[in-house]
């Protein structure tokens, strides 16, 4: 559908090097055909295998309103904390509190504003008993040893496509499963 160089075509090297394949596809509804601007191959991208990387350009446009923008920079309280009975007291004696001096206000004030002052001291209340809900963190395995293992692997790599002999075809998989045991070992250790 897009018109490119032949070698911006192929998806596929097989393992003699020789033969190229375009069997990869980006496939997509006829409702979002004008959304996508353009499909090609990248060959450059090292992704340790012998398909390249396909990247399609979409452009889409999307409608968000005010309440979905906003609804991002909530804070997340840690309801999990409120099935501890004390927790619970003390959340419910803040919330009491807080409602007991609403109750004084005045009675010809804005219904919005009204519905502010609630929902402010509902958060205070929650800040106070319950604490902010923890995102999950990921441990960062992926150091600089690993980067140093990759350099060997891309090497033997663009002397596999330069010339695809078995003797090449031998050290590039003997390097791959030198990298990949080794990404095993860390993610195993942390």
């Amino acid at each position: 559908m897009f018109p490119h160089r032949n070698i911006h075509k192929y998806t596929l090297t097989s393992p003699d090097g020789k033969p190229h394949n375009q069997i990869d596809h980006v496939l997509t509804d006829r409702r979002w055909r004008s959304s996508i601007l353009d499909v090609r191959s990248f060959r450059g991208a090292d992704c340790d295998t012998d398909h390249y990387k396909v990247i399609a350009k979409v452009r889409e446009r999307l409608a968000v309103g005010k309440q979905a923008a906003q609804r991002f920079d909530r804070q997340r309280f840690n309801l999990r904390k409120l099935n501890e009975p004390e927790v619970r007291e003390q959340y419910q004696i803040e919330i009491t509190n807080r409602f007991a001096a609403l109750e004084n206000a005045n009675d010809d004030e804005d219904v919005n504003m009204t519905w502010g002052n609630i929902k402010e001291n509902m958060k205070i209340s929650a800040e106070e008993s319950l604490v902010l809900h923890e995102l999950k963190k990921n441990k960062p395995w992926f150091d600089e040893e690993c980067l140093g293992f990759m350099d060997p692997r891309k090497r033997a790599k663009l002397q596999w496509i330069q010339d695809p002999s078995q003797s090449n075809v031998d050290i590039l998989n003997d390097v791959r499963r030198e990298f990949s045991r080794h990404l095993k070992e860390k993610r195993r250790h942390i």
